[in-house]
């Protein structure tokens, strides 16, 4: 039976969001909750699904990949098949940040991070071009990355 979090739970999710490194006995004060049940709602809260890891923010720029590119992808042909094939690919190429299928005039929609252009250029002509399918690629620069938040809002459906 697929349970809704309750207020409770979706507040410790938002702290966990903002902070995956707090400690129980912090995230409880802050959900106003003692450390037993709290921990014991985080622990349900991942066997759930709700909770599917926890990770660090890194910095691109300091780590020398902070060139974005977004690639409009067109398949020369769309059958579950070809989908699962291409996403199978897709998913083995470290530059590719997110990709996702989408509905109108191409395919796919995929956010590739590189070094530079010359790196990206390898990227597109040895690994993407090549990918299951793939019939036509349009590539745009970022020119500035205004927002990205892997954040996601934590509220009851429908509010």
């Amino acid at each position: 039976m697929k349970r809704e979090p309750d207020r409770i739970d979706r507040r410790i999710l938002h702290e966990l969001q903002e902070n995956g490194r707090l400690s129980i006995v912090e995230l409880a004060q802050r959900v106003n909750l003692t450390k037993t049940p709290c921990a014991q709602r985080v622990r349900r809260l991942e066997r759930e699904g709700f909770i599917k890891g926890y990770r660090a923010e890194l910095d691109a720029d300091r780590l020398g990949i902070g060139h974005i590119m977004v690639v409009m992808v067109t398949l020369s042909q769309t059958s579950d098949t070809a989908l699962e094939d291409f996403n199978t690919a897709v998913r083995r190429i470290p530059e590719v940040q997110s990709c996702y299928l989408v509905a109108g005039d191409f395919d796919y929609l995929i956010k590739v991070r590189t070094s530079d252009i010359a790196h990206y250029r390898n990227v597109l002509g040895e690994q993407i071009g090549k990918l299951p399918c793939v019939q036509q690629t349009h590539s745009y620069v970022v020119m500035e990355q205004v927002k990205d938040d892997a954040r996601l809002p934590v509220r009851r459906r429908g509010e």
